[in-house]
């Protein structure tokens, strides 16, 4: 296991240029030429691939992990015995989230969506000073503007922002966690959209953020809060004329400061970001054009380069501004040879299709970043879960069925989470007192007096799903360490004694990915486990010598994996508790018995409910009314003497028709459901 070093000087020997730097003039990193000998890792990992993907909270994708609906001509998921459950939508979310439209399931029929509201300022206000009850009024999409046709970006009935795929859909991820390791602990570094969450993952740091052509509202007290176009990159603001300088032209930022691609070319560790469309369609007139497109499985064409999805073009010393390609594979991942025009600079940026040709030619980078083209990297609107799937599952096969699968770390983590739902709030650890904060109050994140020296980082922001896959990751293992996306720049610094950023970069804070695995030489090795990339089922499982026990055992160092509690109808319920040796064991809590008689008069709904039987705890009830899948009652209270009554006025909100009634049962802890229907004349 790695230990964290408290170092924060970076090693001496290689000048980082940080200015400002003319685009066709070399912003490549002053380091050596191609070495033959390679840093060592500090830990059996001598490769870290790291697919970052798009806007996805973990509730989205993992809220009801392991258990899948399994409805016919869906794949099917089965959990693996002794698979832990995690942090997720436990009956009480699913039936009584306080939220005005309840969590539903999505299918594949409805992979394309509209894109939720994701900014700074939005998600903060969704968590309502921590209720988490705001996500339909803040960060629904202003782009989901129908509900008839699935399948369309612009798909968004009532209360999609609280929605959820399953393992018939995200089949592949979920088999992902059950043989590797799934977090369910894991934070954006900050609030806001992509650009930010890129940047903190390879420095930890927005502020430093400088505007360059106008003002921006992407920049808030020289912080990075939303999705401004990079200086240092040819292809941002493509409509506006490039600047006698040679920079684009409009409103773009840059940053001051170190990125961990510093720290690994001062240590001559071989690295790149890989990205789809980064090589030009065309360069006209001296300019590159990132004009290569695809359609998504809904038929429609996307731009596969986003350009503000590239974070290393941001900063002058790890830039590639002409968009310029390796004059070999043998060169990927290494400093520009000597000789290397200056205006031909390829410093580590280059196009996806490269880390294939790397992989095949047995020069894997020790450090990968690969982001997918924007229709398979899963950010509502323009991508989905399925083109993201088939990515996913092509690269890490093509990784698992290589000679470096033996010695890599396969890290699959996200930018931001477009402002899906998500029930759990993480820990301000960084606070900040501005008027686009809104977390603690209206111009408050956090309950510091005064106002900290870097406003507008306020985090962590939102949960997203980060899962490590390796033959050295722990087998269907849950874990709840807490961690962001800092800790995945930690691990790499750590990994190769790289010394730190520095400047309040988060990676000094940041929770350890080290509990993700177990380097015991006695541990078994997790096997290579291949995928369909179109269903996500497994299709193989290679070199399983053992199967390792199921990990519902915490590692060292930690609490239990997360057992969140099961959905139960109501009749007996369970839950998993942890031994001292980290096994598990099951605490039967038998609920009561329900029965409700109902009464309709006018605009009012009476019901009076009866327990009879069940565990002698405290017992609550919630009583939620629905008209279609809005919300118009929500009440609860205590059953005393074996009854509860609930008198529902609808008022002016009375229609005449149908109404779902949705009654929780909270018998200590315990969950169960009753669903009626009552009907309005």
């Amino acid at each position: 296991m790695l230990s964290r070093r408290k170092k924060y000087v970076v090693a001496v020997g290689a000048a980082v240029a940080v200015g400002a730097a003319a685009i066709g003039l070399s912003v490549s990193s002053a380091s050596p030429s191609p070495v033959t000998a390679l840093p060592q890792a500090q830990t059996p990992i001598k490769h870290v691939v790291v697919l970052f993907d798009e806007n996805i909270s973990f509730d989205h994708y993992f809220g009801t992990y392991p258990h899948a609906t399994n409805p016919p001509n869906e794949p099917k998921f089965k959990p693996l015995p002794g698979t832990p459950n995690v942090n997720g939508l436990n009956n009480t979310l699913l039936t009584a989230n306080p939220n005005s439209d309840l969590p539903a399931r999505l299918d594949r029929t409805q992979a394309v969506t509209c894109d939720q509201n994701h900014g700074y300022s939005a998600e903060q206000s969704a968590y309502d000073m921590g209720l988490m009850d705001k996500f339909v009024q803040d960060t629904t999409g202003s782009g989901c503007t129908q509900s008839t046709f699935p399948n369309q970006g612009d798909y968004g009935p009532n209360g999609i922002v609280m929605d959820y795929y399953d393992g018939n859909t995200v089949t592949a991820l979920w088999n992902y966690a059950q043989h590797y390791t799934l977090s369910d602990n894991s934070y954006d570094t900050q609030f806001g959209p992509s650009t930010p969450g890129a940047i903190n993952l390879v420095s930890g740091q927005t502020n430093g953020a400088v505007v360059h052509g106008g003002t921006s509202g992407n920049v808030a007290n020289g912080t990075l809060i939303g999705d401004a176009e990079p200086l240092f990159d040819q292809c941002s603001n493509a409509s506006t004329p490039l600047n006698p300088d040679g920079t684009p032209g409009g409103v773009t930022a840059s940053f001051t400061g170190k990125n961990i691609g510093d720290l690994l070319n001062a240590k001559g560790v071989t690295w790149g970001w890989f990205q789809g469309g980064f090589t030009p369609s065309a360069v006209t007139n001296g300019r590159a054009i990132c004009g290569t497109q695809h359609a998504n499985i809904a038929g429609a064409t996307q731009n596969d380069y986003v350009e503000h999805h590239e974070p290393f073009q941001y900063y002058a010393s790890t830039a590639n501004p002409d968009h310029v390609s390796p004059s070999s594979v043998s060169q990927v991942g290494v400093s520009d040879p000597t000789g290397t025009p200056a205006a031909q600079a390829v410093n580590h940026q280059y196009d996806v299709s490269w880390f294939s040709k790397a992989l095949q030619n047995g020069n894997l980078p020790q450090v990968s970043f690969v982001k997918p083209p924007s229709y398979q990297n899963g950010h509502a609107g323009n991508s989905d879960p399925l083109d993201e799937q088939k990515f996913l599952v092509d690269t890490i096969n093509q990784i698992e069925q290589s000679p470096d699968w033996s010695s890599t770390a396969i890290v699959i983590a996200y930018d931001d989470s477009d402002g899906w739902y998500d029930h759990q709030m993480g820990t301000i650890i960084r606070q900040s007192q501005d008027a686009a904060d809104t977390l603690s109050g209206p111009g408050k994140c956090g309950s510091a007096p005064t106002p900290p020296a870097q406003n507008d980082r306020c985090g962590v922001g939102p949960r997203t799903p980060l899962l490590v896959i390796s033959p050295y990751a722990r087998q269907n293992f849950v874990d709840n360490t807490f961690t962001e996306q800092a800790s995945i720049t930690q691990f790499i610094e750590d990994n190769w004694d790289l010394g730190q950023i520095g400047n309040r970069s988060a990676d000094a804070a940041a929770g350890t990915l080290d509990n993700a695995f177990d380097f015991a030489k006695n541990a078994a090795r997790a096997p290579e486990v291949v995928l369909n990339d179109v269903t996500g089922e497994v299709t193989k499982t290679i070199g399983a010598v053992q199967q390792a026990k199921p990990s519902s055992s915490s590692a060292p160092g930690t609490g239990s994996s997360s057992t969140g509690p099961a959905s139960t109808g109501a009749g007996a319920g369970t839950s998993k508790s942890s031994s001292s040796n980290g096994s598990t064991r099951a605490t039967k809590v038998k609920l009561p018995k329900v029965t409700c008689k109902q009464t309709t008069r006018k605009h009012t709904i009476t019901l009076t409910c009866t327990t009879k039987g069940g565990s002698n705890v405290a017992t609550m009830m919630r009583v939620r009314v629905f008209r279609g899948r809005q919300l118009v009652h929500n009440s609860a209270a205590r059953v005393r003497s074996h009854k509860v009554r609930f008198t529902i006025r609808l008022g002016n909100r009375a229609r005449t028709g149908k109404y779902t009634i949705r009654l929780a049962i909270d018998a200590g802890g315990h969950l169960g459901a009753i669903t009626r229907s009552a009907r309005l004349r």
